[in-house]
């Protein structure tokens, strides 16, 4: 996943505000850490480095002809991009959600995180875009900012953000990282919130490597290839995914029972 290419004026979410209500984030600063009511990711099912492929991630830049020909793929979750800082919203995530959840596909949203704006307010900002349902699983990229590395989200801000969601929403996002980022640039300890958040851990390898910080839960959605065009196997993998022109791949730690089973714990 990436973010855009240039600034994008303010956008509005584009869905009925009283559609899909919430409680707004609290206006006085979150606590350090959050409250026990708040949940550690439990460890998954399997280690299995194998697991569920039936998990894609998309964007606006992705043209969609027909989510039932996604789910017909046997793709069971599509995660859209929401948001990225405070001010763009992706303009196809609100039209999309209603004709996916139609398809029979479980949804989910996730926001670009960057370092022009705090966590609490790339918080807000996201879950007024996406508007997350009973049903909605919420997650946080973050990466460096390739376009401009020195707008990167920072890790102070990655926790804010995390215990803004958590705190309007009662439940934890999951962490799109890669190792390496984990590790070595925004150096996520044991000790942070974000460890506490379920593992989405981006690795093109044959198999991933576990960023420290979740060295004891591993992982629970692994990206193991980007941008793939329709027509195109994913690298090891036979099954082609159609009604749209392009897709991140992403398996899932355990199976379909438990692929829905941790999605609705985790919405």
């Amino acid at each position: 996943m990436t973010g855009c290419s240039a600034p994008q004026p303010p956008r509005r979410a584009s869905v009925a505000p009283d559609q899909y209500p919430q409680t707004p984030p609290s206006q006085t600063p979150p606590p350090e850490y959050p409250p026990p009511e708040y949940p550690v990711a439990p460890a998954p099912p399997s280690r299995t480095p194998q697991g569920l492929d039936a998990v894609i991630d998309i964007s606006a830049h992705t043209a969609v002809s027909d989510f039932r020909l996604v789910r017909a793929s046997n793709i069971h979750a599509v995660i859209h991009k929401a948001s990225e800082g405070d001010f763009y919203a992706d303009p196809e995530c609100a039209a999309r959600r209603p004709q996916a959840e139609a398809a029979g596909l479980l949804w989910g949203a996730y926001h670009f995180g960057k370092g022009d704006s705090s966590g609490a307010e790339q918080a807000a900002f996201f879950l007024d875009s996406s508007r997350p349902g009973p049903g909605t699983l919420l997650a946080l990229d973050f990466e460096p900012n390739e376009g401009d590395p020195s707008n990167s989200m920072t890790l102070e801000q990655a926790e804010a953000f995390v215990q803004a969601v958590a705190s309007a929403t009662g439940r934890l996002p999951l962490i799109y990282v890669h190792p390496t980022w984990a590790n070595g640039g925004a150096r996520i300890t044991p000790g942070s919130i974000l460890a506490r958040c379920g593992l989405w851990v981006v690795d093109y390898h044959e198999s991933p490597a576990i960023p420290r910080a979740w060295a004891k839960s591993g992982w629970r959605l692994w990206q193991y290839a980007s941008d793939e065009y329709a027509g195109r196997r994913a690298h090891g993998r036979n099954r082609i995914v159609q009604g749209l022109d392009r897709c991140d791949r992403n398996l899932f730690n355990g199976g379909v029972a438990a692929l829905h089973q941790f999605w609705n714990a985790a919405a």
